[in-house]
């Protein structure tokens, strides 16, 4: 397949959508195209928003792709939006690829609207800091599978989750992608299987459209790393108990064999991410000088919700990302702290790659920690210790905003070399995962998935313009 063919189509944008936005879109292209895409509705939000799914495609295998798993990630529905319309618009990527699509533009819309502040303004690193959410780990769509292992066990799923798994349960995919992005490091990749082939295939392709690969610290210490800027994905087992969280969507690909793959993209282009030159400095100073940062900024949280508690009112979702921030860092720090082999030298992008995730932690959490006490100053609470930590943390935001200006070097990615980037691995990934993947109906369930399939199993007609409310 001429995967630059179809990357090449993707159009220019000026912005992220809203929420709003996405369904609108839906709603028109089902609309227009009422015998090539089925659009329904598969769950609901916890706060009511309506969770739906565009099919489309006649081949014998399913691929399902999630869009915006975390919601400050909204590369995924631009992705999901270029592929529906290459879809609709190339008769044989639609019938001979070999695909039926499944398309989610954003699995957590809740998440999504508390983002759109930036959504409109993307590559503006200030409005991005202030406007940011992202759910505590356990309220995370990504990462609130089922998990059963020794010892320890998770069971609380999510209602987005919960669709997520009951669309798979449903199609039985060979190929599943989770679209995530990330800020400042470079362009890299899980997949759930070693294929170091399609790993450099992936890469080759992020190169080819300008991005910097990821050569700076893995996001995970124990990553496996299959080829330069690849990992194999972690599962729900190594990293559970650390977090409080459950399995993956990777963990849930696995029940049906299917080849799961994470493209991870930086909004900004700092080339110094991809550069392995070392440095005077061994790797464990660069770590000790990251974890002592970390250390600083948990303090000052601790803090501000130390003072402002018995203050505060408001029901609010940043604060209980805070807490669980802060309740759960100390195992991430000690990770790292027993990073293997630290007394080498450590490359530019190493030390890059620490020096700015110490920025972007201070300014994402420093920014929830602003908006918490803006709602209960919305909410008419203008209790003292309210507007004092207000204040403090006010200043030490523009404080670590200026700080992070000064080293910052790097500049805004086009959209749409974003979305082309995750559309070529859409294609790229399915190409490979037929290899390995049964057609439907060619397998049976795997062992202790048939009833809970049985239980879930929705409507698997043929395609048809179907808008559920």
């Amino acid at each position: 397949m001429d995967v630059d063919q179809h990357m090449n189509r993707v159009p220019d944008y000026a912005a992220f959508p809203t929420v709003d936005q996405m369904h609108a879109e839906l709603d028109e292209l089902a609309a227009a195209h009422p015998h090539l895409v089925r659009l329904r509705r598969i769950g609901t939000s916890r706060l009511g928003e309506p969770l739906r799914v565009a099919t489309i495609g006649a081949g014998p295998h399913d691929a399902v792709i999630i869009g915006g798993p975390h919601p400050n990630e909204p590369i995924g529905a631009l992705t999901v939006s270029s592929l529906l319309r290459r879809l609709i618009d190339d008769a044989w990527l639609r019938e001979e690829f070999g695909y039926r699509w499944h398309l989610i533009p954003c699995v957590d819309p809740d998440g999504a609207r508390l983002n759109e502040g930036w959504y409109v303004r993307p590559g503006d690193r200030r409005a991005y800091a202030e406007h940011f959410y992202r759910p505590c780990e356990a309220d995370q769509v990504e990462w609130t599978f089922p998990l059963t292992g020794e010892g320890y066990t998770f069971d609380r799923t999510l209602p987005e989750t919960e669709a997520l798994m009951g669309l798979m349960d449903e199609v039985r995919p060979s190929f599943v992608y989770s679209l995530h992005n990330g800020e400042l490091q470079g362009a890299f990749y899980y997949l759930s299987r070693n294929e170091p082939g399609l790993a450099a295939a992936l890469t080759t392709i992020a190169a080819g459209q300008g991005l910097p690969l990821h050569m700076g610290p893995p996001e995970v210490p124990s990553a496996t790393r299959i080829a330069p800027a690849a990992y194999v994905t972690p599962r729900g087992a190594e990293l559970g108990e650390i977090y409080g969280i459950g399995g993956g969507s990777v963990d849930y690909a696995d029940r049906f064999g299917a080849l799961h793959l994470v493209t991870e993209l930086p909004y900004w282009a700092d080339p110094r991410v991809s550069d392995e030159t070392p440095t005077g400095q061994t790797y464990g100073e660069v770590i000790s000088t990251y974890l002592t940062g970390q250390r600083a900024l948990i303090a000052e949280l601790r803090q501000s919700l130390a003072k402002a508690d018995s203050e505060l009112t408001v029901r609010s979702p940043f604060r209980r990302a805070l807490e669980d921030f802060l309740g759960t860092h100390d195992d991430y720090i000690s990770e790292w702290e027993d990073y293997p082999g630290a007394d080498r030298p450590a490359t530019v992008a190493e030390v890059v790659g620490k020096e700015q995730l110490k920025h972007s932690m201070r300014l994402r959490y420093g920014g929830m920690c602003l908006r918490l006490l803006d709602a209960e100053l919305a909410a008419g609470n203008p209790a003292p210790a309210i507007r004092a930590e207000r204040a403090r943390v006010k200043a030490l935001f523009d404080a670590w905003f200026t700080e992070a200006e000064s080293d910052f070097s790097a500049t805004p990615i086009p959209i749409r070399t974003l979305v082309a980037v995750q559309l070529g691995a859409a294609l790229l990934a399915a190409e490979a995962a037929k290899a390995s993947a049964p057609a439907r109906g060619a397998t049976p369930s795997p062992p202790g998935d048939s009833a809970r399939s049985g239980d879930r199993m929705l409507s698997t007609a043929p395609a048809s313009h179907e808008i559920a409310p």
